[in-house]
């Protein structure tokens, strides 16, 4: 068994360093590009579904305020 004079965190003096941000030269990407999903159109949009509500709500309550005021 042979013995190292460098300690065991020190880097390699025949390896190069590799600068911040990029990806070392053994370890490439395996990722695969990916399709974007096709945008839902309204059903995806909870904007939409919570104003729906809210305006059938105030139509129920408009309903109710015009009986108590005699409109109906």
């Amino acid at each position: 068994m042979a013995i190292s004079h460098t300690p065991p965190n020190s880097l390699s003096p025949t390896r190069p360093l590799t600068p911040p941000g990029e990806t070392p030269p053994c370890e490439g990407c395996i990722s695969e590009a990916h399709e974007e999903r096709a945008d839902g159109g309204i059903w995806e949009h909870p904007v939409f579904w919570a104003s729906l509500v809210m305006f059938g709500s105030l139509v129920v309550a408009g309903y109710f305020i015009a009986r108590i005021f005699g409109f109906t």
